[in-house]
Formats: C-alpha cells, sequence, structure tokens
C-alpha cells in the first residue's frame, strides 16, 4: 500500500536521483579496465573515460600483394610499421624514434588526403616502401616463428611509450622521413627532393660509420650502365667526375663520358643503396662503392640505435635528426574513419 507523498517530499527526492544516483549509473559502464588498444593515461580521463578519436581511428592501406583495402586501427598499424621498418634487436629508445616517426608519417598522410596518390579503396597509404612498410600481425609471426612473442613485446612496449604522440612544426605534423644508414651525415631535403623544408636539415651522423650497410659494392654490367645512362665508357678504372657535393657529402652533379648528371638521377637509374658513391670499371663490369643507405634525409635508423646505445632516450634522438620539433599528441580530423565504422 503507497502512502501519499507530500509535493516538497517528492521534489526532494526527484534532486537527489538526478544529481546523485544518475551520473553514477552513467559512469559505471566505463569504469572498468579498456583493452590496450583503447588504453589512455589516468590524467586524460577526468573528464571523460571515453577513448579518444586517435585511440579509434582506422588506417585504410592498400595491401599490395591482395590488391584489396584493409582498415587498421592507428597503433596496431604503428606497431605493423615498426616491426617490419626496424630490426627488432635494435635498442629500445631507437624502436620508440621509429614508432614516433611512423605514426607522425601516417598522421600526415591522414590529414592530407590528396597525398595518398589516388590510391584504390580511398587507402592513404600502401604496404610498400613507396609509403611505409607494414605486415600484420599473421605476416609477422609467419616471419619470425618462435621469436615473434618475444618481439613482438618489445615493439609492443616502444609503441606504448609513445602512444598518441608525433612530431610536430608550426603545430602540423612533419614529414618525417627516415632511412637506414648514413654516410657519417644527413641530408637537407632541397639537396635531394628539391624541397626545403626547415626541420630535415643536414646534421652530422657518425654513428652509422662502424654499421654493416655503412659500406658497400654493387657489381653492375658494364652494359647496363652504359644503357641507363646512354654514354659511352671506354676505359677501365674510375668512372666520371663529381663536380659538385652536397651539405650532407653525398653527389650533387657528376660528369660522365660528356654529360651531367645529378647524384640522385646516377643512383636511381643504377640502383645504388646510396647518392655517396665511386663507380669503378673493370673489364666488362662497373663496381659501385657506396657509402650509407638510402636517400640520407631525415632520421637514420642506425644512427638512432647508436645514440640509443650511447644513452641517447628517443625524444633525444628525434630532436637531433629532426630540427626545432615538438612532440605533441596527435588530434585527428573528427571527419575521419574510426575501426568501428
Amino acid at each position: 500500500m503507497f502512502m501519499k507523498m507530500k509535493p516538497i517530499t517528492f521534489f526532494v527526492s526527484v534532486f537527489v536521483v538526478v544529481t546523485v544516483l544518475l551520473p553514477s549509473l552513467l559512469v559505471l559502464p566505463y569504469s572498468s579496465k579498456t583493452s590496450f588498444l583503447l588504453e589512455t593515461k589516468p590524467k586524460e580521463m577526468k573528464r571523460s573515460a571515453l577513448p579518444s578519436l586517435s585511440s579509434t581511428l582506422a588506417v585504410p592501406v592498400y595491401r599490395t600483394a591482395e590488391k584489396k583495402v584493409e582498415k587498421v586501427a592507428l597503433e596496431e598499424y604503428v606497431k605493423g610499421v615498426v616491426a617490419s621498418e626496424m630490426p627488432a634487436d635494435f635498442k629500445l629508445e631507437a624502436l620508440k624514434a621509429q614508432a614516433l616517426t611512423a605514426r607522425t608519417y601516417i598522421a600526415r598522410m591522414l590529414d592530407n588526403t590528396d597525398q595518398g596518390g589516388n590510391l584504390p579503396g580511398g587507402a592513404a597509404v600502401t604496404d610498400s616502401i613507396l609509403h611505409q612498410v607494414y605486415k600484420n600481425d599473421d605476416e609477422l609471426k609467419k616471419q619470425w616463428g618462435d621469436e615473434y612473442p618475444e618481439k613482438m613485446e618489445k615493439i609492443t612496449k616502444a609503441v606504448a611509450a609513445t602512444r598518441g604522440k608525433i612530431l610536430t612544426y608550426d603545430g602540423k605534423p612533419i614529414f618525417a622521413s627516415f632511412f637506414s644508414t648514413s654516410n657519417g651525415y644527413t641530408e637537407n631535403s632541397e639537396d635531394y627532393w628539391g624541397t626545403k623544408y626547415p626541420y630535415l636539415k643536414s646534421v652530422k651522423s657518425p654513428w652509422d660509420r662502424d654499421t654493416p650497410k655503412f659500406e658497400q659494392k654493387q657489381e653492375i654490367p658494364l652494359l647496363d650502365v652504359e644503357k641507363q645512362l646512354g654514354v659511352v665508357i671506354q676505359k677501365d678504372g674510375e668512372v666520371g667526375k663529381v663536380i659538385q657535393r652536397t651539405a650532407g657529402n653525398r653527389i650533387a652533379r657528376m660528369a660522365i663520358d660528356g654529360k651531367t648528371f645529378k647524384g640522385k638521377e646516377v643512383r636511381e637509374k643504377l640502383g645504388l643503396r646510396s647518392a655517396d658513391f665511386t663507380l669503378t670499371k673493370k673489364k666488362q663490369e662497373v663496381i659501385a662503392t657506396t657509402k650509407g643507405f638510402g636517400h640520407g634525409v631525415g632520421m637514420s635508423q642506425y644512427g638512432a640505435n647508436g645514440m640509443a646505445k650511447d644513452g641517447k632516450n628517443y625524444k633525444q634522438i628525434v630532436k637531433y635528426y629532426f630540427k626545432g620539433v615538438s612532440i605533441s599528441d596527435y588530434k585527428p580530423h573528427s571527419g575521419r574513419s574510426t575501426v568501428k565504422d
């Protein structure tokens, strides 16, 4: 049997429900621990326990082998890139630096859709060296075999340490380029690509010198060299003459058989590992001796590992190779799709 409630008692009861009980009920669904992918720092959850947009953001990756687009959660994508682009036995701080650059690279691509080059299915990037190499868990398990648990634990730790962070310049994601090994210096972006970025400046990178890829030799058939460059090379010995070098000590311009070439042009036409090279004709072959491996712009991966061995942390590493940058929270455009789409 219900007693008739006085008006003032009724309003007091309603007030208690609205101000005390209702907020508690709303918070309960989010009080339990979230999965690793959605994990956020406690200090960032004071106002809302819901995951940030960057936590659920999907990266549309064009899988070149399958010829299809795969949507990958941002942090999972970063793990797949770090695992594919840098040896897992590198120092943890170097892996953290790689995670930060990988996330920055894709952030810039996602925020500038026209940079994807009209890829199929609205993909932002491919899984190849055209952008960043990416492999998923199944591919990495196949590649690493029994070593997968140990290696992936280390990669996961590196990615988690930089979670949600990117490199910015003037508040925008930078073009976070990286490469394998320097010739002792990195390159100004304008000297290799012709485009000047204020944060991609030549710096000394002495840590690369005692690494496996610092100096290598390639043997190229003489006829291939002559065909690719459109020249005739008659005498044995050193081929061509260097006219000018870049700030990063790579070949800017050189002359071969009366023709002038950019160092980058020779490198790309002959498939050389670096634009710091010497060419030597020996009978029917040309021996290319290269220093460094890659375009040379941005962060040297072996250099980053050398810095880590010297006790530098990932923040010091990225700020050494990318001048004047800040480490910032990634705030993607609100219109980006999520993994739940």
